[in-house]
């Protein structure tokens, strides 16, 4: 009797166990298949699908993604925090970064005179415009001094191996690893212990952690974060290589752009000669700083002065073209806007503008009819920015309105006329930034003869430079 009751005892315990082994199995399998919806734009996560995020507002950017759910410690907290110390800003003795020259100027310029040491650099790009043909120069240039680590995730290395003998490079100091997953890559920067390290793209890597495709939010933001966690801790200069969508903006989470201590992008036109890279994110420079390349077959080569491309230098005046002095980052710009008026056979006649913003286009045709008397509303107007430039800066409203009115009028303007200045919505030229350095740039090209905002004018002046102040869109057409 005794001996059948331990028995039953004995399975009831057995049963017990078996359950709480189900149990387990359970949890185990319930973390490791998590869903969430996860937003292409900022990356914030959801629990169901929707047409919009709830977060940021983007329309069909919810991507469905499996996850393996990390266990959370008791108490909501994670021991590494813990461990950290909290220190007063006068306690922190401020640390010198050495720069590292890349061995291209354009590049350093970009980068606000050269790399970083610990710095995570993303280059994003339309396909075929240059980001691994800049990169593996870099690369050509800094393994003379530093061993330098290229990681493809898209190409084999017989095909970068093509690609370094069509541009001339021995690259004998360049070590290439063909691999995706992040682990391995990391578990290869240990042992190679490089000093630069090219990961070409961050679209193709996948963590072994989750159980999403790579290039989905989840990849992509872990992976970013487990390479940024490695420049951090041993000093490596990593470049990584973006994709970007039809729009022109970087595939993947927003918050890669965050992660990073530099982000960049190559412009171009598709069938053009000439590369720009711009920068709109340097933790350790100046933003919106520009770079200009030429591809050749040899490659990327460097172009010293962006003035002289940009500027036609027809041989006699033509309407509609006129030289406007910008400034990219820290270097002022000579390059020539063009604009064409034509009659509007449409009852919406069209405003068609490249390289500046169409809707301050609108603005300024409207500001043309209200304080210049000039009414293009049965017009068509065309403007464009010679050599694939982007104009961003408020300093080309006013050489913006004399190039329509010169095309609408078609009387030509000089060729050795400069212009720069902001117009607001009362007609009135504002100054704009470094008036100085602008003027000085425009007489080491040749220009004469400048209309500027009266409070862009130097007290000095500048030698073999004719200077005309206005102060209002009337008075500048008046000058004229």
């Amino acid at each position: 009797m005794r001996s059948s009751v331990t028995g039953l005892r004995d399975d009831r315990a057995d049963h017990t166990k078996d359950e709480e082994y189900q149990e387990i199995d359970i949890s185990m399998s319930q973390r490791k298949t998590r869903t969430n919806y996860v937003c292409n734009a900022c990356g914030a996560r959801q629990p169901k699908w929707a047409g919009q995020c709830p977060d940021c507002g983007a329309w069909n950017s919810l991507a469905e993604t499996a996850e393996i759910a990390r266990p959370t410690p008791r108490g909501g907290y994670s021991g590494a925090a813990a461990a950290s110390r909290i220190e007063t800003l006068a306690e922190i003795a401020p640390e010198d970064r050495q720069r590292v020259t890349s061995g291209i100027g354009e590049l350093d310029r970009v980068l606000g005179g050269g790399l970083v040491t610990g710095s995570v650099i993303l280059l994003g790009g339309d396909p075929g415009i240059g980001k691994s043909t800049l990169l593996l120069q870099t690369c050509a240039a800094l393994a003379r001094t530093l061993p330098v680590l290229y990681v493809s995730g898209e190409e084999s290395p017989q095909q970068i191996g093509l690609r370094a003998r069509r541009l001339g490079l021995v690259g004998e100091g360049i070590r290439l690893l063909a691999e995706t997953s992040v682990e391995t890559i990391l578990a290869s920067a240990t042992s190679e212990q490089p000093r630069v390290m090219v990961i070409d793209s961050i679209q193709t890597l996948f963590s072994e952690n989750l159980q999403s495709a790579p290039g989905s939010v989840s990849q992509v933001r872990e992976s970013a974060a487990q390479l940024v966690r490695l420049a951090k801790q041993s000093d490596t200069i990593v470049f990584l290589v973006g994709h970007v969508t039809k729009d022109g903006t970087l595939a993947g989470p927003r918050v890669l752009e965050h992660m990073v201590d530099t982000v960049l992008y190559f412009e171009g036109e598709p069938g053009g000669t000439f590369r720009l890279v711009r920068s709109v994110k340097n933790r350790f420079g100046a933003v919106n700083e520009l770079g200009v390349f030429a591809m050749s077959d040899r490659g990327l080569r460097e172009v010293k002065n962006p003035s002289a491309i940009f500027l036609s230098r027809h041989d006699q005046a033509v309407p509609g073209s006129l030289i406007l002095v910008t400034r990219e980052g820290t270097r002022p710009l000579l390059v020539e806007v063009q604009a064409l008026v034509d009659e509007s056979p449409l009852a919406n006649p069209r405003r068609v503008a490249l390289g500046l913003d169409a809707n301050r286009l609108s603005m300024l045709l409207a500001v043309l009819h209200r304080h210049g008397g000039v009414a293009m509303f049965n017009q068509d107007v065309f403007v464009n920015v010679v050599g694939g430039v982007r104009i961003g800066e408020t300093a080309v409203d006013l050489p913006l309105i004399l190039a329509i009115l010169s095309s609408y009028r078609d009387r030509s303007l000089p060729l050795d006329l400069a212009v720069f200045g902001e117009i607001g919505l009362s007609g009135e030229v504002r100054p704009v930034p470094n008036g100085p350095e602008r003027l000085r740039e425009a007489v080491k090209h040749g220009i004469r003869r400048m209309i500027v905002p009266a409070g862009n004018v130097p007290k000095e002046g500048v030698e073999g430079l004719e200077i005309t102040q206005v102060r209002t869109l009337a008075e500048a057409l008046e000058r004229v």
